[in-house]
C-alpha cells in the first residue's frame, strides 16, 4: 500500500479519490491529485503540521470538484 500522507484522514481521503478516477502524481516536495481531464490540482501534504490540513485539504478538493480553482 503507497502512503500519500502521515495523517489518517487526508490518506483516506486520497485513497478514496483514487478510487474514484482521479489521477496522483508525485513531485519533488509534495505529491498532487487531480481530476481527469482538469488543469486544476491539489497538492497533498505528506507531513501536515497543521491541525487544521485536513480539513483545509477536503476544502481545496471540494471547490475543484465544484469547477473552481483551489
Amino acid at each position: 500500500m503507497k502512503r500519500y500522507s502521515t495523517c489518517k484522514e487526508i490518506q483516506q481521503l486520497v485513497r478514496r479519490l483514487l478510487h474514484e478516477g482521479w489521477t496522483y502524481e508525485q513531485g519533488r516536495r509534495h505529491g498532487r491529485i487531480q481530476l481527469k481531464h482538469s488543469s486544476g490540482f491539489v497538492a497533498v501534504p505528506g507531513t501536515p503540521s497543521d491541525h487544521r490540513s485536513f480539513v483545509n485539504f477536503a476544502k481545496a478538493v471540494h471547490r475543484l470538484q465544484a469547477g473552481g480553482v483551489p
